[in-house]
C-alpha cells in the first residue's frame, strides 16, 4: 500500500513489429498550473490541489514539464494519475522522463482499474488497486541515487540506480494477458514482476510520498502493439506444455541465446544458454507454482508466465 502523510491535512526493451501510439505528451500544450484534462487526473478524480503542476522550472524538451511536489507553494502534495485506459488485454509500452533534484524523493506506482478519472474500482473510487510495488527514489531521503520497487510486504522486486539532477528515462513494458510488467530505469531492465491486483492496466500514480518529495515528468509516450519481430512472431515462437511438469519446450526458428526463469518475487531460479534452435529446459527441480520464463534471441526478449 502507498504511504500516507499529512501536510496540510502516500518489459524491458522489447521490439515490436506493429504498434499504435495512444499517448504522446511533451507537456507543451497546457497552461502553467494544475492540469486536469486529457489523460491527466488526480487520485480523487477531482480537479484541485492533487493535480500535477505544469511548470517552466525544468524541461526535458521544449520549455515545460509536470511537477509533483510536497510543498504548499506548489499547491501540494500532488497525487496525479496518468490514465492509461483500463486495458484488459494486449501488450503496451510506456516511457517518460524524470528529473529529481539532489537528495529529493520521488515515487510512483502502477494502478489497476481507474474510474471517473480517479484511482480505485467502481465499488470504492479513490481507494486504488496496486498492481506494482512502491517504486521509490531515494527512500526516506536516505538512499540518494537508488530506486527500489518494493511490495507492501517488504519484498524488493528490483533495485536500480538513477542520476540526480539529470533527466533520465523510465520505461514500462506491460503484458496484460500474462499479468506482468517489466520496469527499466535509465536503460537498465529489471526482472519481470507479476501484477499485484487485478488484470487491468489502469494508470500510473505520481504521488508526493513524503515532505522531501520533488520531481518532474516530461515526454510521456504510451503505445500498444503485438510483441515480436521475426523470431518472436506468433507463428515462430511457442512455449509448451503450460502447465509444465518437468521439461519445458521452447519452439523457435532461430538459435536461442539465453533463458532465464524467475519466481513470482523476481528472483532468478534457473538460467541456461542453450545456443540451439528450439531448446528444452529442465524445470523438474523447481517447486510447483508460477514462474516467468524470459527467452532472449539476439537483442530481443520475450517473457511468458508458466505454471508448474
Amino acid at each position: 500500500m502507498k504511504k500516507i502523510y499529512l501536510l496540510a491535512f502516500t518489459l524491458g526493451a522489447f521490439a515490436f513489429s506493429a504498434n499504435a501510439q495512444i499517448i504522446q505528451d511533451d507537456m507543451e500544450s497546457y497552461s502553467t498550473g494544475g492540469v486536469h484534462e486529457d489523460h491527466w487526473s488526480s487520485w480523487s478524480g477531482v480537479a484541485g490541489a492533487e493535480d500535477m503542476i505544469i511548470t517552466t522550472d525544468q524541461a526535458q524538451s521544449g520549455s515545460q514539464s509536470g511537477l509533483i511536489d510536497a510543498g504548499a507553494a506548489a499547491g501540494g502534495p500532488q497525487d496525479a494519475i496518468l490514465l492509461l485506459g483500463n486495458q484488459t488485454s494486449g501488450e503496451y509500452d510506456l516511457s517518460f522522463f524524470m528529473y529529481i533534484p539532489s537528495d529529493k524523493t520521488a515515487y510512483f506506482n502502477f494502478q489497476g482499474e481507474t474510474v471517473a478519472g480517479g484511482a480505485g474500482p467502481a465499488s470504492a473510487p479513490g481507494t486504488g488497486v496496486f498492481n506494482s510495488g512502491n517504486v521509490t527514489f531515494n527512500l526516506d531521503g536516505l538512499s540518494p541515487g537508488v530506486v527500489e520497487d518494493i511490495d507492501a510486504d517488504g519484498t524488493v522486486n528490483n533495485t536500480f540506480a538513477y542520476p540526480q539532477n539529470f533527466w533520465f528515462e523510465v520505461k514500462f513494458h506491460f503484458d496484460v494477458d500474462a499479468t506482468m510488467y517489466t520496469l527499466s530505469i535509465d536503460g537498465v531492465d529489471g526482472a519481470p514482476v507479476l501484477f499485484g491486483g487485478d488484470a487491468i492496466l489502469g494508470g500510473i500514480d505520481f504521488f508526493a510520498i513524503d515532505p522531501n518529495n520533488q520531481f518532474y515528468v516530461d515526454d510521456v509516450t504510451f503505445t500498444s502493439g503485438t510483441a515480436g519481430v521475426n523470431d518472436f512472431a506468433a507463428d515462430s515462437f511457442k512455449i509448451y506444455p503450460n502447465p509444465v511438469k518437468d521439461i519445458l519446450n521452447i519452439s523457435t526458428k532461430t538459435v536461442v541465446d539465453n533463458v532465464t526463469v524467475y519466481d513470482v518475487l523476481g528472483k532468478t531460479v534457473l538460467t541456461a544458454q542453450p545456443d540451439v534452435i528450439s531448446p528444452k529446459i529442465d524445470m523438474s527441480g523447481l517447486a510447483s507454482g508460477a514462474y516467468l520464463v524470459q527467452v532472449t534471441i539476439g537483442n530481443t526478449s520475450k517473457t511468458v508466465k508458466v505454471l508448474k
